[in-house]
């Protein structure tokens, strides 16, 4: 079946809302245990769907209560076959979880046909995104992501986000890989408080090999799993900035290493975070995708759209 993917141009005239806060909240906030930080396993029970689609219903109330966009992503993070082998995972089973996420996701987006929204299919990093102990080349990277976006290749899924990564190499090979099943690709970098990649290299520079080794194959940029405060100097002009569309950050002003050390959630300030990324808009209007990573809740992202709405 060929479905007629949503367009993510309009992403460039409208902003949209994307919250990839999930797991802390339900590790932290609700008490849950999340091994591996897999959110997927939630797929197999009807009280998990039921979770996951009261996820994103609020995400969706809360775009159409600002007159924004929503960006569903999948749970679906470390759904890959390394990370699922760890915590019993077979990867035929987990095929299957990650086309079974984009099809309740497109259940939702149907319960709110008045509110412009994309489905994203979330791929994270293989190894771990602070601190990777290696680095695939570009081919490995492609080949490894291949499988997971295989999997969805014949869906509703609009876009393969590529999330928290921490080295180009990785980046270009998912975006290669989405390349072989002609699906658009977005690549998410995680900085340090530095505003740098974990490994060291600047962003602009990541950006631009990235964009080098696909032609330009990415239909933006991102940072997630940082807080603003990590990342605000060093948001220019520069061209390879420019390709840069969406904030989706920490509530916590910690390091990566803090906060894998925390026993206690640090959710920060709603409020702050809120108007934070209302600014980077406004300074920055490239940048239309806002949201909320570790340590953020619905209280965070009804703040962002109010302060985005409000300016």
């Amino acid at each position: 079946m060929t479905f007629l993917r949503a367009d993510l141009s309009q992403t460039k005239s409208r902003i949209f809302l994307a919250y990839v806060g999930m797991e802390t909240d339900l590790m932290f906030n609700k008490g849950m245990d999340l091994p591996g930080f897999a959110s997927y396993p939630l797929l197999e029970s009807p009280d998990g769907v039921a979770q996951l689609k009261s996820y994103w219903a609020d995400l969706m109330t809360t775009a159409r209560q600002s007159g924004l966009g929503a960006i569903l992503e999948s749970p679906t993070w470390v759904a890959n076959r390394d990370r699922a082998a760890g915590i019993g995972y077979a990867a035929d089973v987990l095929m299957t979880l990650n086309r079974q996420a984009v099809d309740l996701m497109a259940e939702v987006r149907a319960d709110f046909a008045d509110v412009p929204t994309l489905l994203s299919l979330n791929v994270g990093p293989r190894a771990d995104a602070y601190a990777p102990d290696t680095q695939m080349t570009a081919s490995e990277a492609q080949d490894y992501h291949t499988e997971q976006i295989k999997a969805v290749a014949d869906s509703p899924v609009d876009l393969i986000s590529g999330y928290t990564l921490a080295y180009p190499a990785e980046a270009i090979g998912i975006v290669n890989a989405t390349k072989q099943f002609d699906l658009p690709a977005t690549i998410s970098f995680t900085v340090e408080t530095d505003g740098h990649l974990p490994t060291g290299v600047p962003l602009v520079e990541a950006i631009d090999q990235v964009d080098r080794a696909t032609g330009s194959h990415a239909a933006y940029y991102m940072i997630n799993c940082a807080h603003p405060d990590h990342f605000s100097h060093i948001l220019t002009d520069a061209p390879a900035l420019q390709r840069l569309r969406g904030i989706v950050a920490n509530a916590s002003r910690c390091s990566h290493a803090e906060l894998d050390e925390a026993e206690e959630l640090d959710d920060g300030n709603p409020v702050e975070l809120g108007a934070q990324l209302a600014a980077i808009h406004r300074r920055h209007p490239n940048i239309t995708i806002l949201g909320g990573c570790c340590g953020t809740d619905m209280r965070h992202m009804t703040s962002i759209a109010q302060a985005v709405y409000a300016g």
